[in-house]
């Protein structure tokens, strides 16, 4: 654990039913988001699911909403646009949009079910410079990509 104070982030019920994002075990870098509603994903069908909570992501910081890998691996559940993105800005409703890649069976999400998680990281100021070229890369790796180390 960091000597560092835990990075404070406010947050507000929008409904009275909601809970707070909150890790399954100390340490954990990603706080569970539950489902503040019911919804039925049919095989292949999509649902954008409420989590009837909004945050205040403090200024120099992002959320990265993830897909939770029980989900996935039990029912084919994830996340459409894993990593979802919410900036410090936003002060809406969380929302997940799950998709079922099931193909023969639905899924039913329950309200208070974890649907997904958040996982908060700096996000940097940055001035894009355009130059002529680039210098190499220390590793040497280049333009390289998409499998280009042989994996």
């Amino acid at each position: 654990m960091s000597d560092s104070p835990a990075l404070e982030v406010r947050f507000t019920k929008l409904r009275p039913d909601a809970e707070a994002p909150a890790r399954a075990y100390s340490g954990d870098a990603g706080y569970d988001l539950r489902a503040a509603e019911s919804a039925v994903l049919e095989p292949g069908g999509r649902a954008i699911v409420g989590t009837g909570v909004a945050v205040a992501i403090p200024a120099g910081y992002a959320g990265l909403v993830l897909p939770r890998s029980g989900l996935s691996a039990r029912h084919g559940v994830t996340l459409i646009n894993a990593p979802g993105l919410i900036d410090s800005g936003y002060r809406g409703e969380l929302k997940v949009p799950l998709v079922n890649h099931d193909r023969s069976e639905s899924f039913t999400v329950e309200a208070g079910m974890r649907v997904a998680q958040l996982v908060l990281v700096r996000a940097g100021e940055a001035s894009f410079v355009e130059v002529a070229s680039l210098e190499r890369s220390a590793d040497g790796r280049g333009a390289g990509g998409f499998g280009s180390s042989g994996a």
